[in-house]
């Protein structure tokens, strides 16, 4: 990836567009779980959304898994998607800015308090 890529974001743009090209071969139920689950992703995206595109790769390719593998949705994910947004991040370390302010915050007041 290049200065410009970077800065632009067109490397995320041809990388998104090819999991949105991937998913819409996945059966209905599927494509309604990939929507659900890239919003609940994206709140835990840093500035650029740079840092979920490794987990929206996997995710993809759990779901194209699953689906060949005939699983419903339900056995592949469960019954909550926000949940399973919720530890995939959680694993992965994905930490919005608001975490990342929170921490920074905590760190300040911790030093004014000689702590």
């Amino acid at each position: 990836m290049n200065f410009w890529e970077k800065i632009t974001g067109s490397d995320m743009t041809k990388e998104f567009k090819v999991f949105e090209l991937r998913a819409e071969k996945l059966p209905a139920d599927y494509q309604a779980a990939w929507e659900k689950i890239k919003a609940n992703l994206w709140e835990h995206s840093d500035f650029t959304g740079r840092n979920l595109m490794p987990i929206l790769e996997g995710v993809i390719g759990l779901l194209e898994e699953t689906a060949s593998d005939g699983q419903s949705i339900q056995e592949a994910l469960g019954e909550d998607i926000k949940g399973f947004c919720s530890a995939l991040v959680g694993k992965d370390g994905a930490n919005s800015y608001r975490d990342k302010w929170r921490k920074q915050l905590n760190n300040n007041i911790a030093k004014k308090l000689g702590k």
